[in-house]
């Protein structure tokens, strides 16, 4: 009997690396409450978390252990209930400026957190997450279409000859007026042989022949639809930015989406990035730019607008700046096929480089190629809801008034140089955590219409601490009664496997630790199978030892030959369910998947364990005897 020191050597270091990362599952996060900054730029200082513990102070919450971690302030606090508390009140008293997330704060120890040891994520089924539930806002969704289709239609007109004076948007509704009754019934012939998506209505005004359309039930439904379908996958895409495993995404009615995040740890970070609409708009800055806002002072002087043109604020909203754009849009963000951040090589500063698709890069190309020498602007469009709160003259009780509001921001107005195609660059960002942010959001696609966020809350175990309970008994039980099974059938032999199987049990928890794996009730199940899997493998080998020896060999020729010829048949037995676990992760849902993994991780861990270090144990037991003549097995 000789064993390799190199793999006593490979089982140390396994051993000791599995038993730190599997520590800090043992260490429970805490309740906290996050504030951090309702934009990527916005800075968390001292000053704000000295305001944050006076307003709980006035309130008579306490909290402890508060500090600074990736610009955001964490307040721990002692429970659930507290920590509801603790955001309603910061929430009130910080204003819009920050976000207020509720959180779970690690309490692991920080020699632990030096080594990158972090506690193994939790599904909402055992520790809870975050709930959001939002609102898609259909009548947005609409009125952004007929915009487009206003603009559409203008196009068409002018490229197919179709004479009209005027097309003007209002509400859900496209009017278009006419010189005479003969162009209104040309274009009403157009339209209906390019797709009859309008219901028409022909009036006489004072203006002259009308056109009134508005979109036919089948279109408004077909394009609620695609808002809602549209928005999933563009949440599922930064869902998966964002690196949250396993998480749910699902409508809810009509024109809800819910959203439920295990595990998290940034909530604020995933309430901004999910709900933001972060849409682009190209436009040209109109010529009438220096007539209508002041050189000095750089703010609009007031005068009524020339036709198609907006004033926006430029930069900040707090630079007291604005510019003039023309209404019409070159191109929206729905264009973006790609977007990377970096640092501009001429100015140092955060910069977003943006690709466009093919119909995009056409249509930046054809405006720019008759506005060499005119200035661009980047249209930065937020559609963000502003919360208020307001008490009932009855009982005083105050209720929380969410009213939605559009802001837009030029973040980038350069001169054209060159006729663009389908690359090019965005400059003059604030900072490079927004210039990240853009690019994820614009990455990842962007939103068909705006949504609200109108619920969000902590959610608890979704099947009940004493199914969890229950759980977590199984596996005790199991775990025990299989120890008991093996000491009691193969002694000494059975020991080393039990002891093979704490060891296993500690490789699977800190490879899923270090993985970022969440583990459910699924994942328990998974567990379960891997202790029964790991010991069979030992029974195999132990029964084959056994079979040796009634065959006469010596009981180090056994047990040499029983790891051997075993060896074969463990591999077989594993390798077959490994693929099945692996088809199980590939083509199923997410609770099917949290067991596939565990199952897989357990099946690898065990090969490790159930041969290699049970071998060891034994050659260190019998391997130096020379007048062994009997086994405990």
């Amino acid at each position: 009997m000789r064993y390799p020191a190199w793999k006593y050597l490979l089982i140390i270091v396994v051993l000791i690396i599995s038993t730190l990362y599997a520590l800090p599952s043992l260490y429970p996060d805490e309740p906290a409450v996050q504030i951090s900054g309702a934009k990527a730029g916005t800075t968390i200082d001292q000053s704000v978390l000295q305001k944050a513990e006076q307003i709980l102070k006035t309130q008579n919450i306490e909290s402890h252990d508060n500090s600074f971690s990736n610009n955001a302030a964490l307040l721990r606090v002692s429970n659930t209930g507290t920590q509801l508390k603790a955001q309603d009140a910061l929430r009130r008293g910080l204003g819009e400026n920050y976000v207020v997330a509720l959180n779970l704060a690690p309490t692991t120890p920080l020699w632990l957190q030096k080594i990158g040891a972090k506690p193994m994520k939790l599904g909402l089924d055992l520790r809870g997450g975050v709930h959001f539930l939002l609102e898609v806002d259909m009548d947005k969704a609409i009125a952004q279409r007929m915009d487009t289709s206003s603009n559409d239609l203008r196009r068409q007109f002018r490229d197919n000859n179709v004479k009209f004076n005027n097309i003007a948007l209002n509400g859900n509704a496209i009017t278009i007026q006419f010189a005479d009754n003969v162009d209104r019934d040309n274009a009403m012939g157009f339209l209906r042989r390019n797709g009859n998506e309008y219901t028409q209505q022909a009036l006489a005004t004072d203006a002259g022949p009308t056109l009134r359309l508005v979109y036919t039930d089948a279109r408004r439904q077909e394009i609620q639809s695609y808002a809602v379908n549209q928005n999933l996958t563009t949440l599922r895409n930064r869902i998966n930015e964002l690196g949250v495993a396993e998480a749910v995404v699902q409508t809810e009615g009509g024109n809800r989406i819910v959203v439920e995040l295990p595990g998290v740890q940034d909530t604020a970070e995933a309430k901004r990035v999910l709900g933001r609409t972060a849409n682009l708009e190209f436009r040209l800055v109109a010529t009438q730019n220096e007539q209508y806002i002041n050189p000095y002072t750089g703010k609009y002087n007031d005068q009524p607008l020339p036709a198609g043109t907006e004033v926006f604020a430029y930069q900040s909203l707090n630079s007291g700046k604005d510019i003039l754009l023309q209404r019409s849009r070159i191109l929206t963000g729905e264009r973006v096929q790609n977007a990377s951040f970096g640092l501009s090589q001429d100015s140092g500063g955060a910069e977003v480089n943006i690709t466009l698709d093919s119909a995009g890069g056409k249509l930046m190309s054809d405006a720019t190629r008759t506005s060499v020498g005119k200035r661009m602007a980047v249209l930065f469009v937020e559609n963000k809801q502003k919360i208020t709160y307001v008490a009932d003259p009855t009982t005083g009780v105050q209720t929380e008034v969410r009213t939605p509001y559009t802001e837009s921001v030029v973040i980038n107005a350069a001169t054209i140089q060159q006729v663009l195609g389908s690359q090019f660059r965005i400059t003059g960002l604030s900072s490079p955590q927004e210039a990240a942010e853009l690019s994820l959001m614009l990455r990842s696609g962007a939103l068909a219409a705006p949504m609200y966020f109108v619920e969000e809350r902590v959610v608890g175990p979704s099947l009940g601490q004493e199914n969890i309970d229950k759980g977590i008994l199984s596996t005790e039980v199991g775990f025990i009664l299989v120890a008991l099974w093996m000491i009691v059938f193969f002694r000494l032999f059975g020991l080393i496997a039990n002891f093979a199987l704490v060891f296993n049990l500690a490789m699977l928890l800190s490879v899923m630790s270090l993985i970022g794996a969440s583990l459910t009730l699924q994942g328990i199940a998974g567990i379960v199978i891997t202790i029964g899997m790991a010991v069979d493998a030992n029974v195999l080998i132990c029964e084959r030892i056994r079979e040796e020896m009634k065959w006469g060999a010596s009981p180090k020729q056994a047990i040499v030959a029983g790891y051997d010829r075993a060896y074969n048949t463990i591999f077989d037995s594993n390798l077959t369910t490994l693929i099945v676990a692996f088809i199980l992760f590939a083509i199923g849902s997410g609770p099917i998947k949290g067991f596939a993994v565990t199952l897989m991780i357990g099946i690898v861990c065990s090969m490790f364990t159930a041969i290699t270090v049970t071998r060891a144990i034994v050659q260190i037991i019998y391997g130096k005897r020379r007048d062994l003549k009997k086994l405990s097995i």
